[in-house]
């Protein structure tokens, strides 16, 4: 059985949410910034939280 080690996280600039390191953002980890593509367009729309 295969168990997650201890992986990195940080929050999304846009909702604030953590989110965990994903094998696809292996080579570029200090740039990823947001937790999805829905937070990443709605950013560039809005700017700042949909909740605040």
């Amino acid at each position: 059985m295969h168990r997650k080690p201890h992986l990195p996280s940080k929050p999304c600039a846009h909702c604030r949410r953590p989110f965990t390191w994903r094998r696809k953002w292996a080579r570029c980890w200090e740039e990823v910034r947001y937790c999805s593509e829905r937070c990443r367009r709605e950013s560039r729309q809005g700017g700042g939280a949909s909740w605040a």
